[in-house]
Protein backbone atom coordinates (compact mmCIF):
# COMPACT_ATOMS: atom_id res chain seq x y z
CA UNK A 1 0.00 0.00 0.00
CA UNK A 2 1.49 3.09 -1.23
CA UNK A 3 2.02 6.32 0.80
CA UNK A 4 1.27 4.13 4.34
CA UNK A 5 3.44 4.64 7.18
CA UNK A 6 3.17 1.36 9.00
CA UNK A 7 6.30 2.09 11.14
CA UNK A 8 4.41 5.20 12.60
CA UNK A 9 1.60 3.14 14.13
CA UNK A 10 3.36 2.29 17.69
CA UNK A 11 3.20 -1.60 17.87
CA UNK A 12 2.82 -3.13 21.59
CA UNK A 13 3.15 -6.45 22.45
CA UNK A 14 0.65 -8.71 23.82
CA UNK A 15 2.51 -9.49 27.56
CA UNK A 16 3.23 -5.18 28.56
CA UNK A 17 1.86 -4.49 31.89
CA UNK A 18 0.26 -1.92 33.64
CA UNK A 19 1.09 -0.96 37.26
CA UNK A 20 -1.31 0.43 39.20
CA UNK A 21 -0.86 2.06 42.56
CA UNK A 22 -3.52 2.32 45.52
CA UNK A 23 -3.00 4.58 48.56
CA UNK A 24 -4.93 2.90 51.44
CA UNK A 25 -4.84 5.17 54.99
CA UNK A 26 -6.14 3.90 58.21
CA UNK A 27 -5.51 4.56 61.59
CA UNK A 28 -4.80 2.07 65.01
CA UNK A 29 -6.57 3.48 67.75
CA UNK A 30 -6.44 2.08 71.75
CA UNK A 31 -9.80 0.52 71.80
CA UNK A 32 -11.86 -1.87 69.42
CA UNK A 33 -11.83 -0.98 65.64
CA UNK A 34 -14.18 0.86 64.29
CA UNK A 35 -15.46 1.07 60.50
CA UNK A 36 -15.36 4.71 58.73
CA UNK A 37 -17.02 5.66 55.71
CA UNK A 38 -14.13 9.09 55.10
CA UNK A 39 -11.20 6.76 53.12
CA UNK A 40 -9.73 10.20 51.70
CA UNK A 41 -8.50 10.61 55.40
CA UNK A 42 -8.30 7.17 56.90
CA UNK A 43 -10.69 4.33 57.42
CA UNK A 44 -11.08 3.16 60.55
CA UNK A 45 -10.35 7.19 61.30
CA UNK A 46 -8.40 8.43 63.80
CA UNK A 47 -9.76 8.93 67.05
CA UNK A 48 -8.51 10.34 69.79
CA UNK A 49 -4.59 9.99 69.79
CA UNK A 50 -4.56 6.99 67.09
CA UNK A 51 -2.20 6.39 65.00
CA UNK A 52 -2.11 7.13 61.35
CA UNK A 53 -0.87 5.29 58.52
CA UNK A 54 -0.88 5.22 54.81
CA UNK A 55 0.05 1.99 52.86
CA UNK A 56 0.63 2.37 49.22
CA UNK A 57 0.32 -0.17 47.10
CA UNK A 58 1.56 -1.13 43.80
CA UNK A 59 0.65 -4.21 41.48
CA UNK A 60 1.86 -5.32 37.91
CA UNK A 61 -0.17 -6.91 35.35
CA UNK A 62 -1.97 -6.79 32.39
CA UNK A 63 -5.32 -4.88 32.08
CA UNK A 64 -8.36 -6.92 31.04
CA UNK A 65 -9.33 -6.11 27.77
CA UNK A 66 -13.28 -5.72 28.42
CA UNK A 67 -13.49 -3.69 31.82
CA UNK A 68 -9.97 -1.93 31.32
CA UNK A 69 -9.08 -2.78 35.26
CA UNK A 70 -5.85 -4.93 36.04
CA UNK A 71 -7.67 -4.82 39.17
CA UNK A 72 -10.87 -3.08 40.97
CA UNK A 73 -8.80 -0.58 43.86
CA UNK A 74 -11.16 -1.89 46.40
CA UNK A 75 -9.99 -5.26 46.08
CA UNK A 76 -6.91 -3.39 47.16
CA UNK A 77 -8.22 -1.46 49.99
CA UNK A 78 -10.47 -4.49 51.64
CA UNK A 79 -6.49 -6.25 51.36
CA UNK A 80 -4.67 -3.99 52.79
CA UNK A 81 -7.47 -2.97 55.91
CA UNK A 82 -8.10 -6.99 56.55
CA UNK A 83 -4.60 -8.07 56.05
CA UNK A 84 -2.25 -5.14 56.25
CA UNK A 85 -3.84 -3.13 59.49
CA UNK A 86 -3.73 -6.39 61.78
CA UNK A 87 0.05 -6.56 61.19
CA UNK A 88 0.68 -3.04 62.05
CA UNK A 89 -2.11 -3.04 64.89
CA UNK A 90 0.38 -6.20 66.58
CA UNK A 91 3.70 -4.29 65.91
CA UNK A 92 1.68 -1.16 67.63
CA UNK A 93 1.26 -3.17 70.46
CA UNK A 94 5.03 -3.53 70.81
CA UNK A 95 5.58 0.06 71.05
CA UNK A 96 8.44 1.70 70.05
CA UNK A 97 10.78 -1.60 69.76
CA UNK A 98 8.40 -2.33 66.75
CA UNK A 99 11.28 -3.28 63.29
CA UNK A 100 9.02 -1.38 60.79
CA UNK A 101 11.15 -3.05 58.02
CA UNK A 102 9.66 -6.47 59.62
CA UNK A 103 6.32 -5.26 59.39
CA UNK A 104 6.49 -4.29 55.78
CA UNK A 105 8.21 -7.79 55.04
CA UNK A 106 5.03 -9.17 56.87
CA UNK A 107 2.98 -7.10 54.51
CA UNK A 108 4.67 -7.89 51.55
CA UNK A 109 3.66 -11.50 52.28
CA UNK A 110 0.20 -11.13 53.20
CA UNK A 111 -0.66 -9.53 50.30
CA UNK A 112 1.50 -10.97 47.84
CA UNK A 113 -0.72 -14.06 48.72
CA UNK A 114 -3.97 -12.75 49.18
CA UNK A 115 -3.86 -10.11 45.92
CA UNK A 116 -5.57 -11.97 42.76
CA UNK A 117 -2.64 -10.28 40.86
CA UNK A 118 1.22 -9.59 41.08
CA UNK A 119 2.25 -7.39 43.64
CA UNK A 120 5.14 -4.93 42.85
CA UNK A 121 5.50 -3.23 46.07
CA UNK A 122 4.68 -1.98 49.66
CA UNK A 123 5.15 1.07 51.24
CA UNK A 124 4.44 1.86 54.39
CA UNK A 125 3.77 5.39 55.44
CA UNK A 126 4.91 6.15 59.03
CA UNK A 127 4.29 10.04 58.54
CA UNK A 128 4.09 12.38 56.00
CA UNK A 129 7.78 12.56 55.43
CA UNK A 130 9.46 9.05 56.39
CA UNK A 131 8.22 5.65 54.85
CA UNK A 132 9.65 2.17 54.44
CA UNK A 133 8.94 0.18 51.15
CA UNK A 134 9.94 -3.23 50.13
CA UNK A 135 9.46 -4.44 46.58
CA UNK A 136 8.36 -7.86 45.69
CA UNK A 137 11.14 -10.81 45.74
CA UNK A 138 13.89 -8.74 47.91
CA UNK A 139 15.02 -9.33 51.40
CA UNK A 140 15.82 -5.64 51.29
CA UNK A 141 13.83 -2.88 52.40
CA UNK A 142 14.33 1.06 51.60
CA UNK A 143 13.69 3.51 54.14
CA UNK A 144 12.87 6.93 53.22
CA UNK A 145 13.22 9.78 55.44
CA UNK A 146 12.88 13.97 54.40
CA UNK A 147 14.70 16.62 56.04
CA UNK A 148 15.22 20.64 55.08
CA UNK A 149 17.73 23.44 54.73
CA UNK A 150 17.39 26.91 53.61
CA UNK A 151 19.99 28.17 51.17
CA UNK A 152 20.44 30.67 48.41
CA UNK A 153 22.56 30.35 45.18
CA UNK A 154 23.56 31.73 41.57
CA UNK A 155 22.43 30.07 38.63
CA UNK A 156 25.62 31.61 36.46
CA UNK A 157 28.39 29.75 33.83
CA UNK A 158 31.53 31.68 34.07
CA UNK A 159 32.64 30.93 30.40
CA UNK A 160 29.38 32.72 29.30
CA UNK A 161 28.60 36.18 28.43
CA UNK A 162 26.48 38.01 30.84
CA UNK A 163 23.09 37.67 27.59
CA UNK A 164 23.64 34.00 27.49
CA UNK A 165 23.64 33.36 30.90
CA UNK A 166 20.13 35.76 31.02
CA UNK A 167 18.49 33.76 28.61
CA UNK A 168 19.12 30.46 30.10
CA UNK A 169 18.57 31.20 33.71
CA UNK A 170 16.58 34.47 33.42
CA UNK A 171 16.15 35.59 37.15
CA UNK A 172 17.85 32.94 38.93
CA UNK A 173 20.82 34.74 37.60
CA UNK A 174 20.86 38.16 39.65
CA UNK A 175 24.35 38.76 40.46
CA UNK A 176 23.04 38.92 44.18
CA UNK A 177 21.45 35.61 44.21
CA UNK A 178 17.86 34.37 45.49
CA UNK A 179 16.87 31.65 48.09
CA UNK A 180 15.06 28.28 48.84
CA UNK A 181 14.00 26.42 51.16
CA UNK A 182 15.10 22.56 50.05
CA UNK A 183 13.77 19.55 50.94
CA UNK A 184 16.16 16.45 51.09
CA UNK A 185 15.37 12.88 51.09
CA UNK A 186 17.35 10.03 50.88
CA UNK A 187 16.61 6.40 50.19
CA UNK A 188 17.83 4.01 52.31
CA UNK A 189 18.09 0.24 51.68
CA UNK A 190 18.83 -2.41 54.26
CA UNK A 191 18.78 -6.06 55.04
CA UNK A 192 15.51 -7.08 56.77
CA UNK A 193 16.02 -9.51 59.26
CA UNK A 194 19.15 -7.87 61.17
CA UNK A 195 19.10 -5.54 63.60
CA UNK A 196 16.48 -2.83 63.06
CA UNK A 197 17.80 0.14 61.44
CA UNK A 198 18.45 3.23 63.64
CA UNK A 199 16.53 6.16 62.17
CA UNK A 200 18.73 8.23 64.17
CA UNK A 201 22.27 7.64 63.34
CA UNK A 202 20.88 8.32 59.75
CA UNK A 203 19.58 11.83 61.03
CA UNK A 204 22.73 12.58 62.50
CA UNK A 205 24.90 11.61 58.93
CA UNK A 206 22.27 13.90 57.30
CA UNK A 207 23.07 16.54 59.78
CA UNK A 208 26.65 16.24 59.57
CA UNK A 209 27.17 15.95 55.96
CA UNK A 210 24.74 18.01 54.12
CA UNK A 211 22.81 19.83 56.36
CA UNK A 212 25.68 21.62 58.62
CA UNK A 213 27.32 22.39 55.43
CA UNK A 214 24.54 23.53 53.33
CA UNK A 215 21.85 24.95 55.68
CA UNK A 216 21.61 28.98 55.56
CA UNK A 217 24.65 29.42 53.03
CA UNK A 218 25.46 30.95 49.98
CA UNK A 219 26.30 27.86 47.86
CA UNK A 220 28.32 29.82 45.40
CA UNK A 221 29.75 31.92 48.06
CA UNK A 222 30.10 29.58 51.03
CA UNK A 223 30.77 25.99 49.98
CA UNK A 224 33.73 24.27 48.67
CA UNK A 225 31.33 21.83 45.95
CA UNK A 226 29.78 25.11 44.56
CA UNK A 227 32.35 28.06 44.81
CA UNK A 228 32.85 30.03 41.85
CA UNK A 229 34.97 28.52 39.61
CA UNK A 230 34.31 25.52 40.81
CA UNK A 231 32.75 24.40 37.13
CA UNK A 232 29.62 23.03 39.42
CA UNK A 233 26.48 25.30 39.03
CA UNK A 234 24.45 24.86 41.68
CA UNK A 235 20.92 23.64 40.30
CA UNK A 236 18.83 21.23 41.81
CA UNK A 237 20.49 18.13 39.76
CA UNK A 238 23.50 19.08 40.96
CA UNK A 239 22.47 19.56 44.30
CA UNK A 240 21.00 15.98 44.25
CA UNK A 241 24.05 14.43 42.82
CA UNK A 242 26.75 15.94 45.04
CA UNK A 243 24.62 15.18 48.13
CA UNK A 244 24.52 11.29 47.32
CA UNK A 245 28.05 11.93 46.89
CA UNK A 246 28.59 13.29 50.40
CA UNK A 247 26.26 10.63 51.71
CA UNK A 248 27.15 7.22 49.99
CA UNK A 249 30.22 6.25 52.29
CA UNK A 250 28.77 7.45 55.34
CA UNK A 251 25.71 6.20 55.07
CA UNK A 252 27.34 2.61 53.96
CA UNK A 253 29.25 2.46 57.46
CA UNK A 254 25.80 2.68 59.26
CA UNK A 255 25.68 -1.53 59.13
CA UNK A 256 26.29 -4.87 57.18
CA UNK A 257 24.13 -4.37 54.20
CA UNK A 258 23.08 -0.85 53.91
CA UNK A 259 23.11 1.20 51.16
CA UNK A 260 22.41 3.97 49.40
CA UNK A 261 19.86 3.83 46.60
CA UNK A 262 19.12 7.63 45.73
CA UNK A 263 18.64 11.34 46.84
CA UNK A 264 15.95 13.30 46.17
CA UNK A 265 15.87 17.08 46.47
CA UNK A 266 13.12 19.44 46.07
CA UNK A 267 13.57 23.19 45.15
CA UNK A 268 10.12 23.91 44.79
CA UNK A 269 6.86 21.79 45.54
CA UNK A 270 7.24 21.42 42.04
CA UNK A 271 10.66 21.39 40.71
CA UNK A 272 13.02 18.47 42.16
CA UNK A 273 15.44 15.97 41.11
CA UNK A 274 16.57 12.39 41.85
CA UNK A 275 19.94 10.87 41.87
CA UNK A 276 20.65 8.48 40.54
CA UNK A 277 17.47 8.79 38.56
Amino acid sequence: MHGTRRDAVPCYGSHVESVLRRSVRFAINAGPEEGGVNGYAASPPVLGLGRFFECRVAVAGEADPQSGYLLNIKTIDEKVRALVAPIVRRACAGGSEADPFGVVREAAEALGAGLPVRLRSVELGLSPYHSVEMEAGRTSAVLRIRFDFSASHRLHVGEWGPERNKECFGKCNHPSGHGHNYQIEPAVEAPIGRAPFDVRALEHVVQEHVLDRFDHKHLNADTVEFADGSGLNPTVENIAKTCFGLLESPVARLGPGVRLRSVRVWETDRTSSEYPG
